[in-house]
């Protein structure tokens, strides 16, 4: 646990350079001529991101003429040093050409030396000749204020080492960093802060944080100066820091130029030779300009914003965009999406990171041209926020990965409005709570049924090797796999489904994509909705019998089950012969619609604030209800006999939905599950057990202990419990057990502030999981943290408390990426009415 990156509020107690208070641009005037390149991540790298790490290689030089140097001073240990370098090594850089530098202004955690000794080394001639002779250096995350503190002098002049730098930069030499060895590249280098501070217009310049107060001003330190082309913050979307940004780019005057957020395991490439930025990786880079922003008074107005993915570049001289061909589709004018998005205001929110939910719920949407957010402290003193599209916006979309939905977005304009945020507890808001009405079908599960089952909570990408090959595992790479795409509106994910298999090892004659559907596809000559008849078909019926394994693709899940249930709801033959390699030892498995079909109980549509303010329907709107309303049940397969599925889980805010389901549905001393994108929950049945695989995580709903409300009046301790990757659930005993490489965080919390209510897209650690493993479970200071969601003055408290069988986990993936799970969170839910006034 010592070895922890850091975090979005800085304490720091090393020496800083607290004379520098910019009161212009603090860009140079001229731009230097510089040969060199930088690579400049938003923290969290994974040691898998082999786009990142093969970029760095290739400017310093590529595998054979690299000479890498690595300065671990912001590091709290040499940990993340060796990570690098071991990574370095991996991708082909020979161990020799791969050096730790002896470069710190304290001493590490993990080392018997003294390292404290290594500030004096800044201005040895024997570092700063091994710095001369290197073609790439690497700064590693921790505390920024140590690498500049290690390499300015106290007057602020560069020592000989910062010389030695920028002689090779100048030369030709890729600088590149990750977290805090991204924001020392700007000469304006934000230390500290949240976007709350930003928009209070709220500056420091030397550490006077107060771990009390929920809004943090913004840190301003001096930065190294090697990007010349505006300002850089990291961990952007995941920390939320579009506030502290747009505040320093309007207080440094940087009109002239662009301010870049740096998502977490994203790089921007920058060529001062081209004067080009490209993004590379596997989230975003926001861009900002503030050249038509105004300022009136606590108000911010016409803040402009983009969204940029990999293989998007910036040209910094015209300030013009290039959006790579991968999403060459324009939203605007054939947006795919037609719904009225709720305002983001809180942890029932649908697309829960700033751009996910501006891609999904306004640029790509046709339904409206705004959409309005909050940010606000405990005592309700806050902002609301409104994106708006005007003339100049653009959307441009894709898939990456496989299947996975990519966006970028250029010249969406923000307004921050000063309010205050007040609410009422008022039990009697929601009569008009509709109860479901409908009739759980018994269970076809067999006690001795010896398959496995692989559901992947949707937008599994084709390289996560971790979810495809615990499928493959489970069937053989000579088994027979079959492919059902009744789901989708067309062919091409059975394809690319087929196309992944085959890259990890299945042999194409092994493989068939079966003729099961209820409708037509897009872009094939034959009416497919002449398969519906193949249900019952007594050959198909056979051939499914011969298969190891049989996967679903995603789509509309209503599409599957009227594709495999007979008119009457009774099993069709092909049916009955899925249940029989089933029950025989085969593997089923889906993504999406697919793993949705595999409880008894199938939700097919419903959002979260919806269903639990309207209650349930029995109407259904095919894909346009998978954004809201009340939720819509029907009977799924039943492969899955412990509890109701969900998917899309974090991303799409599906909480509310699945504890009302679950509330009018739910077994006894069963728990119901939340499966996050790109991750996978797997049940053995031969060993009564899940597990958890892939990027993401599954949320354990446990609501046994509700008693019955007559209408709706609330919900008291509701359970919840976070899985990732490795951890797993005995289903004879419903004990966890968690990976063994994260270890328990009571009372050895790592953080130690306090923390906001969760009120929309701009809260740190805006997904639900995060957040909670964050400003809960990993902070001392708290033992409940707060939640609100609300449209027209109606809404919900969630309050996230702990009690005495509450625990969090912490360990390292991937690298150095924090990785959490958590076991019994208390949530309470209760409706509140809402007053918004002006301030």
């Amino acid at each position: 646990m010592h070895n922890r990156k850091w975090l979005f509020i800085v304490f720091v107690t090393v020496m800083t350079f607290s004379s520098f208070i910019p009161s212009v641009s603090a860009g140079k005037s001229e731009k230097e001529e510089i040969k060199g390149n930088l690579v400049i991540v938003g923290g969290a790298l994974g040691s898998s991101n082999s786009d990142v790490y093969k970029e760095f290689i290739n400017l310093a030089g590529g595998e054979e003429n690299a000479r890498i140097g690595i300065i671990p001073a912001a590091s709290g240990s040499l940990k993340s040093s060796e990570q690098f370098k071991e990574d370095m090594v991996t991708y082909g850089v020979s161990p020799s050409d791969v050096e730790i530098l002896e470069l710190s202004n304290h001493d590490f955690k993990d080392t018997e030396a003294n390292e404290r000794k290594w500030k004096s080394n800044a201005q040895k001639n024997k570092v700063s000749d091994q710095i001369k002779d290197l073609t790439g250096l690497w700064f590693v995350g921790g505390d920024q204020l140590k690498i500049t503190d290690t390499l300015l002098n106290p007057n602020g002049k560069k020592t000989k080492a910062l010389e030695a730098i920028w002689e090779i930069y100048q030369d030709g030499a890729v600088l590149g960093g990750t977290s805090a060895g991204a924001a020392i590249m700007s000469d304006v280098m934000i230390t500290g802060g949240d976007s709350l501070g930003g928009f209070n217009q709220s500056f420091i310049y030397e550490d006077l944080s107060n771990p009390a107060e929920e809004s943090v001003p913004v840190y301003i330190e001096q930065g190294l100066g090697f990007f010349q082309w505006g300002i850089v913050d990291q961990h952007f979307s995941e920390r939320s820091r579009f506030g502290r940004l747009a505040a320093t780019a309007l207080e440094y005057e940087t009109q002239g130029n662009y301010a870049y957020g740096i998502d977490e395991d994203t790089a921007m490439v920058v060529s001062n030779k081209e004067q080009t930025i490209e993004v590379i990786g596997r989230s975003t880079l926001t861009v900002l300009d503030v050249s038509q922003a105004a300022v009136e008074g606590d108000s911010i107005n016409g803040l402009d914003l983009s969204y940029l993915a990999a293989g998007d570049q910036v040209n910094v001289e015209d300030k013009s965009f290039h959006i790579d061909e991968a999403r060459s589709l324009e939203t605007t004018g054939y947006e795919y999406f037609n719904f009225e998005p709720l305002p983001a205001t809180g942890v029932l929110t649908s697309y829960g990171t700033l751009p996910n939910y501006l891609s999904y719920s306004l640029v790509d949407n046709a339904a409206t041209r705004k959409v309005e957010s909050y940010l606000y402290d405990s005592s309700g003193e806050g902002f609301k926020l409104t994106f708006k599209q005007t003339a100049d916006t653009k959307g441009y979309w894709g898939y990456e990965d496989g299947q996975k939905d990519s966006y970028s977005i250029t010249h969406v304009t923000m307004d921050a409005t000063p309010v205050n945020v007040q609410f009422k507890d008022e039990a009697d808001l929601f009569e008009a709570f509709q109860p479901s009405s409908f009739t759980a079908p018994d269970s076809s599960f067999k006690a001795d049924t010896k398959g496995a089952l692989v559901m992947a909570g949707g937008a599994l990408g084709s390289s996560n090797e971790e979810v495809y090959e615990a499928f493959i595992s489970r069937a053989g790479k000579d088994g027979k796999y079959g492919i059902i795409p009744a789901a989708s509106s067309s062919l091409k994910s059975s394809h690319q489904f087929r196309e992944d298999l085959i890259s990890y090892g299945v042999h194409p004659d092994k493989i068939e994509i079966l003729p099961l559907s209820n409708h037509d596809f897009k872009n094939t000559k034959e009416d497919e909705s002449h398969w519906l008849k193949n249900r019952n078909d007594e050959g198909l019926a056979d051939q499914v019998k011969s298969y190891d394994a049989i996967w679903f693709v995603g789509g509309d899940q209503t599409d599957i089950t009227a594709s495999l249930l007979n008119g009457d709801g009774s099993q069709s033959k092909v049916l009955r012969s899925l249940w029989t390699i089933y029950e025989k030892g085969a593997v089923l498995g889906g993504t999406s619609a697919g793993a949705a079909i595999m409880s008894d109980v199938m939700l097919a549509g419903g959002g979260s604030f919806d269903t639990l303010s309207k209650g349930f329907t029995k109407s259904y709107d095919s894909m346009s209800q998978q954004e809201g309303g009340p939720a819509y049940l029907e009977k799924g397969l039943g492969f899955f006999p412990y509890g109701i599925i969900d998917q899309h889980f974090d991303n799409k805010a599906r909480l509310g939905r699945l504890i009302a389901t679950d509330a009018a549905h739910g077994e006894t001393d069963e728990y119901s599950y939340g499966i996050d994108e790109d991750t996978a929950l797997i049940l053995d049945n031969k060993e009564n057990a899940l597990s958890v695989v892939g990027r993401a995580g599954v949320s354990v709903i446990d609501i046994n202990d509700q008693e019955e409300n007559d209408g709706w009046k609330g919900y008291e301790g509701i359970r919840l419990s976070w899985l990732t990757s490795g951890d797993q659930l005995n289903l004879n005993t419903n004990e966890f057990s968690i990976s063994d490489h994260k270890v328990s965080t009571r009372d050895y919390e790592y953080f130690d502030y306090e923390a906001a209510p969760h009120s929309g897209v701009l809260t740190p650690h805006a997904n639900l999981n995060n957040y909670l493993s964050y400003a809960l479970l990993d902070n001392v200071r708290e033992t409940e943290v707060k939640s609100y969601s609300f449209h027209k003055g109606k809404g919900f408290e969630l309050t996230f408390r702990e009690e005495e069988d509450t625990e969090g986990f912490w360990g390292y993936k991937d690298g150095n990426k924090d990785d959490y799970s958590f076991l019994n969170v208390y949530l309470d839910i209760q409706p509140v009415e809402v007053n918004i006034q002006d301030r």
